[in-house]
């Protein structure tokens, strides 16, 4: 279940070093209860909405990367991490709107306080770190819910058949999707070698299992609106 790609090298360590942190947000009763089927749709609604605009922020953290690079080949790789966010959004209004949530209605929502405090982080930690930083607090978002899709599709207490949430699942367990994390943790390696990642472990492992923790109040927080 390509365990080998989340579990080696420097992405592998700074998930390891997140420990229980870890396992809390890829084993959140928010998923377990989306896996079940049995997630009341209010917080998949609420969850929808605030990922909305999550994705809004994560672009520009992506576009901040882009500008914090010093080669082309890292700046392509990391603008296709940007457009991949941005063509996204389409999809995922597209998909909102099967919810019964139009782009306009979640555009006016109000951030909950768990997505401005997991965006700003983010932002902060690109604007006062460097790429390698800022990597850092993007991983666990976007290779933690590879794990978390091939978790699901692959699991035998995952109930696929009349589960209003499959769709979703097989979206982050897709092999295009785990494309780009492998991209994106290429970067992150090959940066780590070139700017002293371990040296700086301690610094990068907080930055990590602090975006890790912050991605479990998010799940929280739609789970909450139930």
């Amino acid at each position: 279940m390509y365990t080998p790609l989340f579990e080696n090298g420097l992405y592998g360590q700074l998930r390891q070093q997140a420990g229980r942190h870890w396992q809390d947000y890829v084993d959140h009763p928010f998923l377990q209860q989306l896996a079940a089927g049995t997630l009341p749709e209010a917080a998949f609604q609420r969850y929808l909405t605030q990922d909305y605009l999550f994705l809004i922020h994560f672009a520009r953290a992506y576009a901040l990367l882009v500008s914090k690079l010093r080669t082309l080949p890292e700046m392509r790789a990391a603008t296709a991490s940007l457009n991949a966010i941005v063509s996204e959004l389409p999809l995922h209004v597209a998909y909102c709107a099967s919810w019964g949530l139009d782009e306009e209605q979640m555009a006016t929502q109000a951030e909950a306080p768990e997505t401005m405090n997991y965006t700003r982080y983010v932002l902060d930690i690109g604007h006062s770190g460097d790429a390698l930083d800022l990597l850092a607090a993007l991983l666990p978002c976007v290779a933690g819910y590879a794990e978390i899709g091939l978790g699901l599709l692959h699991s035998p207490s995952t109930v696929m058949e009349d589960n209003p949430y499959a769709t979703w699942i097989r979206n982050y367990g897709d092999e295009g999707y785990l494309t780009g994390v492998q991209a994106a943790i290429q970067l992150l390696e090959n940066l780590g070698r070139q700017r002293g990642a371990q040296s700086r472990f301690a610094e990068l492992s907080q930055i990590f299992t602090t975006a890790t923790q912050l991605e479990s109040a998010f799940w929280q927080m739609g789970l909450n609106a139930s």
